[in-house]
């Protein structure tokens, strides 16, 4: 190739990296049905895959894992498809990603007893999914965990403090906020039982320099989380140091360059910041759960470390009607740049899913939900894909915002 040429070339793509853009879609026409908590990748062919479930949140059995394919190059998503339904129960929160043999994994959990903290976590794994409609999954599995005893550690953290109560508990809805109530479920803390079920997935695994993968959990039962760790490519799991915080959910996790790892986590005890974590051992102990800068009132989070080692945060920054992308040039220390990706004062938007693509692009998904415009028309909800490259977020939002 011409030297001239081949200059032109990098020129060109620095260029078009350094002019920011845009670009969204819903992925299937909004509508009354609940539609939530998705996922996506993109392929090696660079296809886009989403997930979400469909259907309620509660036992009656209802929901199940849909998705839909957006081929490269192409402007509109597939027509929705079937990823996965476990007959009689109801499957919830999705992720996904493609491991280092390519191979495409759906992660979600199932709940089969009346509560969320009955949940048993999922996966199945895909070599052949680059065809029309749904990936053709090779195996399935469930991810069981013991972690060692945290109850001593979790009630002396806890301390005079209440512990939700999820709904659909053993106590009943209409009693979750009684002393009663608040007793037995600190007692469950103790029981072996409630250690290892009611774990769910939200955020995307992350897959370290030394293979290890960690897939981020969390549990209702007591608003903690926990890492299920695999150093096998996700043949076998095991559990991390639980992260007990007690409002502390849905973690998000980003790799500094020295190794150690950030997890950023969902606020759902009225302290309306993001809590934080560290470790420095690949994700196996942590450090205590504290509050970091970021604004959270009780709304799920994604990140990512993009390519130049910069991270990416996604969020609502109020309330669920508006939601941000935010930039760290320092791994977090600050957040200099913030950008609007979505403000509707009739409108919620959560649960995002954050990517970036090989060629730069950020990639989201998130569940909307829109007001209805006339009295007595159902709320509409759907999933959203935005597209777009760091300059975009840089740019800030336009004066009239």
């Amino acid at each position: 190739m011409d030297l001239i040429v081949l200059v032109a070339m990098i020129v060109l793509a620095a260029s078009s990296a350094d002019t920011p853009w845009q670009e969204a879609e819903q992925i299937f026409p909004v509508n009354p049905m609940q539609t939530h908590a998705p996922g996506i990748v993109e392929c090696p062919n660079g296809d886009l895959i989403a997930s979400w479930y469909k259907g309620s949140e509660g036992s009656d059995g209802d929901a199940s894992i849909w998705g839909a394919r957006k081929r490269k190059g192409e402007s509109k998503w597939s027509e929705p498809f079937l990823h996965w339904d476990t007959k009689g129960f109801t499957d919830l929160n999705t992720c996904m990603m493609i491991d280092s043999k390519n191979r495409l994994w759906l992660f979600w959990p199932t709940i089969i007893g009346g509560s969320l903290e009955s949940a048993i976590m999922n996966y199945a794994v895909s070599t052949d999914y680059n065809n029309e409609g749904p990936p053709k999954w090779d195996r399935h599995a469930m991810i069981l965990l013991k972690p060692a005893d945290f109850a001593e550690d979790a009630l002396k953290i806890l301390g005079d403090g209440r512990v939700s109560v999820p709904r659909g508990a053993i106590q009943g809805d209409k009693n979750r906020n009684t002393p009663e109530a608040q007793e037995v479920q600190k007692n469950k803390i103790k029981d072996p039982m409630y250690q290892r079920l009611g774990w769910s997935p939200r955020c995307k695994p992350t897959v370290l320099p030394s293979g290890r993968i960690l897939l981020p959990l969390y549990t209702d039962t007591w608003l903690i989380s926990i890492m299920a760790v695999s150093d096998d490519d996700g043949m076998n799991w095991y559990a991390s140091q639980p992260l007990i915080g007690f409002g502390n959910i849905q973690p998000t996790v980003l790799r500094r360059n020295d190794g150690s790892l950030v997890a950023y986590m969902r606020e759902n005890g009225g302290r309306s910041k993001m809590r934080i974590s560290e470790s420095t051992d690949e994700g196996i102990h942590w450090s205590p759960v504290g509050l970091s800068e970021l604004p959270n009132f009780g709304s799920g989070i994604d990140g990512v470390r993009l390519e130049n080692g910069h991270w990416a945060l996604i969020y609502n920054d109020k309330g669920r009607t508006s939601i941000v992308v935010s930039i760290s040039e320092d791994e977090g220390k600050t957040w200099k740049y913030t950008r609007h990706l979505e403000v509707h004062n009739a409108g919620r938007y959560q649960y995002p899913a954050m990517i970036q693509g090989k060629d730069g692009t950020i990639h989201t998904v998130l569940s909307t939900f829109i007001a209805p415009e006339n009295q007595g028309e159902k709320e509409v909800k759907g999933i959203k894909h935005n597209a777009f490259n760091e300059a975009w977020v840089k740019a800030g939002d336009p004066a009239s915002k």
